[in-house]
C-alpha cells in the first residue's frame, strides 16, 4: 500500500525550491548588471582608447610619418581601429615592401614595417636620393649619406639603372660593402661599361651584364694580387690588373706590361 504524504509535509520543500529559484534569478540579474556597469566604465575609461602606437622597422622614414600615413591616432577607440585599413594605406607607399598592423595589449597598436632594401644612391638637387631594390627612387625628407650602399654617377638611362640594380642584388654582401661608387662609362662598342671605386683603394672596370658573376670573385682576386698593391682591375672580358703607377705614370720599359690574373 502506497504511503500518503500530507501536503503540509511538502510545504517546506516547496518553499526551499522557490527560494533557490529566486536566488538564481537574482544572481543572474546581478551578474548582468555588474557586467553592464563594468562595460560602461571600460568604454568611459582610458583603457578603451589607443594610448600608444609603436612603429618597428622604420629606417627610410620616421616613426611619426608612418603613424600619420596609417590614419591611426592616439585617443581613438580601440574598437574603432581597423588594422586592415591601416595596412592598405601603408602598402600604397612604394618604399614599403610589407607591413602588418596589430593590437598589442589593451591600449597599444604596433606597426611592423619592412622597407625595400637600399640598393644605391643617386645625386639630386637637394643631396642624395635613395634607389631601392625594387627600382623606385625614395626622396628622403632627412639628410642622407651614401655610406651603406654605392653611389651611382652618370646613370641617365632608366633601363641601364634597372639592369644595374639587378646586378647589385646578386652581389655578396661582403663585396657590395666594398663598393663606394659606380660610374657609368659607356662607349660606342659597349653602352654598359662601368667603373667601380672601392673602399680598399682599387678601381674595377666591368660591364653591367656580367658584374655580379665576376665581382663575387673579388676577394680571391685581391688575394692573388696582394693588398699592398693598388690599381685597376679590368674584368670586362678576362681579369687583368695594372697598378696606378703603371697605368698613369708608366715607365719606359714597363709601359706595355699588364699582369693577367689567373682564372
Amino acid at each position: 500500500m502506497d504511503k500518503i504524504i500530507d501536503i503540509e509535509d511538502r510545504i517546506p520543500t516547496l518553499r526551499e525550491r522557490r527560494k533557490k529559484r529566486t536566488n538564481r534569478k537574482f544572481t543572474l540579474l546581478l551578474v548582468i548588471f555588474l557586467l553592464t556597469l563594468i562595460g560602461l566604465l571600460y568604454f568611459q575609461s582610458p583603457y578603451s582608447h589607443v594610448q600608444k602606437i609603436v612603429v618597428k622597422g622604420a629606417d627610410l622614414s620616421s616613426n611619426q610619418e608612418y603613424i600619420d600615413l596609417s590614419g591611426l591616432m592616439k585617443g581613438q577607440s580601440m574598437w574603432e581601429v581597423r588594422t586592415s585599413n591601416a595596412e592598405k594605406l601603408l602598402q600604397k607607399k612604394t618604399w614599403i615592401q610589407d607591413v602588418s598592423v596589430k593590437r598589442s595589449g589593451l591600449t597599444t597598436i604596433t606597426i611592423n614595417v619592412k622597407e625595400w632594401k637600399r640598393a644605391a644612391y643617386v645625386e639630386s638637387e637637394t643631396g642624395y636620393d635613395v634607389l631601392l631594390a625594387n627600382g623606385e627612387v625614395y626622396q628622403s625628407k632627412k639628410e642622407v649619406f651614401p655610406i651603406d650602399a654605392p653611389l651611382l654617377s652618370n646613370f641617365d638611362n632608366e633601363k641601364t639603372i634597372n639592369r644595374m640594380l639587378k646586378q647589385l642584388t646578386k652581389l655578396n654582401e661582403e663585396v657590395l660593402s666594398l663598393i663606394s661608387q659606380i660610374e657609368s662609362d659607356p662607349s660606342e662598342a659597349d653602352p654598359y661599361r662601368i667603373r667601380l671605386f672601392l673602399n680598399d683603394g682599387n678601381e674595377v672596370r666591368a660591364v653591367i651584364p656580367s658584374l655580379a658573376e665576376k665581382m663575387n670573385y673579388y676577394p680571391s682576386i685581391i688575394a692573388q694580387i696582394g693588398e699592398s698593391q693598388k690599381g685597376v682591375i679590368d674584368i670586362e672580358v678576362g681579369s687583368f690588373f695594372q697598378t696606378y703607377l703603371d697605368l698613369y705614370n708608366p715607365q719606359p720599359k714597363e709601359a706595355e706590361e699588364v699582369e693577367e690574373i689567373p682564372e
